[in-house]
């Protein structure tokens, strides 16, 4: 890639409200995503199942909804931490959801 084109899609990146300079390799978006949605959660499919809730994310120009969905954790006592955006003083960061003990 040209150093000319590097420049076109840093500024096509930067005019999308991405700023791609985060540490860690990630990115921030310059403005906050959308309420969270709420809607039925229903039952579990079976014994040991965890709901993990829906989460906005942030994919090429937009945040895109993702949906909750039941699983079962990884290991014996998991727990599941549910991911967040938190504002960074240049955007806002997504910390995804894990397990952890």
């Amino acid at each position: 890639m040209t150093i000319r084109n590097t420049l076109l899609a840093a500024a096509f990146t930067v005019g999308l409200g991405i700023n791609t300079a985060c540490a860690g390799g990630s990115y921030a978006v310059r403005y906050a995503p959308p309420p969270t949605r709420y809607g039925m959660v229903g039952y579990a499919p079976g014994p040991g199942y965890v709901w993990t809730d829906g989460y906005w994310d942030w994919r090429g120009r937009d945040y895109f909804w993702v949906q909750g969905s039941w699983r079962r954790p990884p290991y014996a006592r998991a727990v599941w931490v549910p991911g967040a955006w938190r504002s960074n003083g240049r955007g806002y960061a997504l910390r995804r959801g894990y397990w952890r003990r």
